[in-house]
């Protein structure tokens, strides 16, 4: 009888220890890695997520027990601040590996960026915006031919088309991987496997197959098995201590033994009690209950940048209760609204009237930075050993507690905290300012679940109004009440959810060539100003259709070409797919914008 080979996992975490200073990141994890797990790696802010991505790459070292490896792995590993030389993004995949031949580097590389969506290879790396950085990172982290791929937060500063392609990217790559992650819907789309690093497990983790939907039914029904199973056990030590109470002083090895288990049941209890208290993020936002029913009024609002026309014919009204998430791709306009609507921008034709005496507060995270060598304590509080909160002062120790920070880490540089405690330090100093308007600009990144939770619950029962992009379409369906789409064409429409929008974005897209052909037969009839096109524009503009709609099924045939498994197994055609996809696309785009200008004139 023949019987199939297991292979070894590819990496065994044995008995992990972390800390730094006094806080324990985490004490005797253990589990596996194996080559078909894609993992989404979740926990509360400060747990050691990141920090156990770096031991599993050699740039932490732990504190007790010691990870395991396949013979020969190869990691590939992008973390969560990507920073890069001066040279071109081919080079940076180029120099990250430099070992085979070179013609087979360079054609891998130009296949990566292709898969990348790249399409100048020429462009410098250093001055990529923060989601094409992201990407590039992915991208060279792959360069080494990875047999499992660690990924630290990569949604990050992706907007939320960078975030689609991500997932699609994810899901096409045959390799094993671990994302730390706390975009829901992301890790949705992405995960066959759920960790959790929490204390609140007998273990310190949570393990459960299948995506975020199982993780979080099964979480739950776990939480409340435990929770029952304190209740049962604290009524069994209630009868032990008055057994204790009662009894003379054992004499006998069986009492002696009941004792015995007295005390180990009181010990089980006290464990069990301190996994299942539960602490969560005080979040409030301070708001002023004003009565006027309209806080702001927004009539016909355009904005220009350059050549540009980002938007024009916005009308908005905001009213306590009304939450509104912008949404759109890169270029549309979404955080110049957001500024204009705050009055730290000007607008270029209509009107905004505010409320007598409005307050508005305006947050950025991307822009906000608190220098590393700042303490904890002067973060939360700059000036005193107080905070003026909701018209009383608290001590920073009392405020440090509301955000999970204990005071004895309050002369902590902030450098030392993670991601998602700093973000935390952000929302402590937004919730000291009163407001009546809040204009929040992507406000949730590195936010661990538990948090943004709080805050979803906070923002649903802020008495004001809200303005926000976020590129987390779970946090945007749970907080807002409209979303209002821009989009190239200039056209904004009020949608119910993030979902209505997507859909309608993709059925819009569907239309689009079918678009020229109907303007095209009315601009003699209704637009004179055509005439103003010479013999060869007006020829032009009347094959747009039929140009348009061939390059969408070039397109759309190379793409279903990249899905071909034997691409794997013939570089040359893979990199002549991906140059001829990336060519197509750029076609495209080019035709489009043609057609615009044709139409402009």
């Amino acid at each position: 009888m023949l019987y199939a080979l297991r292979m070894p996992a590819l990496i065994g975490i044995h008995s992990l220890a972390k800390s730094f200073g006094t806080q324990n990141l985490f004490e005797d994890l253990s589990f596996t890695i194996s080559d078909d797990d894609r993992i989404g790696l979740l926990g509360p802010n400060g747990a050691g997520k990141s920090t156990l991505l770096k031991i599993l790459m050699n740039l932490e070292s732990p504190d007790e027990g010691n990870v395991s490896k396949r013979q020969g792995l190869r990691i590939g590993y992008a973390g969560q601040f990507p920073e890069f030389a001066e040279i071109s993004i081919e080079e940076v995949l180029l120099q990250s590996n430099s070992h085979g031949d070179e013609l087979e580097r360079q054609t891998r590389a130009r296949i990566l960026l292709g898969k990348a969506q790249f399409t100048d290879h020429t462009q410098l790396a250093s001055k990529l915006s923060g989601g094409w950085k992201k990407r590039l990172d992915i991208v060279r982290a792959l360069m080494q031919e990875p047999d499992i791929l660690l990924l630290d937060e990569p949604t990050n500063h992706l907007d939320l088309e960078g975030i689609v392609w991500l997932e699609k990217f994810l899901n096409r790559e045959k390799i094993a991987y671990v994302v730390i992650s706390h975009d829901r819907y992301f890790l949705e789309n992405i995960s066959n496997k759920i960790i959790e690093i929490n204390k609140c497990f007998p273990d310190g983790l949570f393990i459960s197959e299948g995506n975020m939907t199982t993780y979080v039914a099964r979480k739950e029904a776990f939480l409340e098995v435990q929770a029952q199973h304190e209740r049962g056990l604290a009524s069994v030590v209630r009868d032990e201590i008055d057994w204790l109470r009662r009894s003379p002083k054992a004499r006998t090895t069986k009492s002696r033994s009941r004792i015995d288990k007295a005390h180990e049941l009181m010990s089980e209890l006290s464990d069990i009690k301190q996994r299942n208290k539960t602490t969560r993020v005080d979040i409030d936002f301070s708001a002023s209950d004003r009565e006027t029913r309209k806080l702001l009024v927004a009539k016909n609002l355009s904005k220009t940048l350059g050549e540009k026309q980002l938007f024009s014919g916005i009308d908005l009204t905001l009213s306590p209760g009304t939450r509104i998430g912008l949404v759109g791709k890169n270029g549309t306009g979404k955080t110049t609204l957001l500024k204009l609507l705050a009055g730290s921008m000007p607008q270029d034709t209509g009107t905004i009237k505010y409320a007598d005496d409005l307050k508005l507060v305006y947050f950025d995270q991307h822009r906000e930075h608190i220098p590393s060598n700042v303490t904890l304590k002067q973060a939360l509080s700059p000036t005193s050993d107080y905070v003026m909160y909701r018209g009383q002062s608290i001590h920073v120790n009392g405020w440090a507690r509301k955000f999970l920070f204990s005071p004895d880490r309050l002369e902590m540089p902030v450098g030392y905290l993670s991601g998602g405690e700093r973000a935390r330090i952000l929302i402590a100093r937004l919730m000291l300012e009163p407001a009546d308007v809040l204009f929040l600009d992507e406000p949730t990144n590195d936010l661990d679940i538990p948090t943004l939770e709080v805050i979803e619950e906070s923002m649903t029962e802020f008495a004001g109004a809200i303005v926000l992009i976020s590129h987390d379409r779970c946090f945007m369906d749970k907080i807002c009440t409209q979303i209002l789409g821009l989009g190239a064409d200039n056209e904004q429409q009020i949608y119910s959810d993030y979902k209505q929008w997507e859909d309608a974005s993709k059925a819009a897209a569907k239309k689009a060539a079918a678009q020229p052909k109907q303007v095209a037969q009315e601009v003699p009839k209704t637009l004179p100003k055509a005439k103003k096109l010479s013999y060869h524009e007006q020829k032009e503009l009347g094959a747009m259709e039929e140009n348009i709609m061939k390059a969408e099924e070039a397109v759309e045939k190379l793409q279903v070409e990249t899905n071909d498994p034997h691409l794997a197994t013939d570089p040359q055609k893979s990199l002549e797919t991906y140059q001829a996809l990336a060519e197509a696309e750029m076609k495209l785009e080019a035709l489009f914008k043609r057609w615009e200008h044709l139409e402009s004139l």
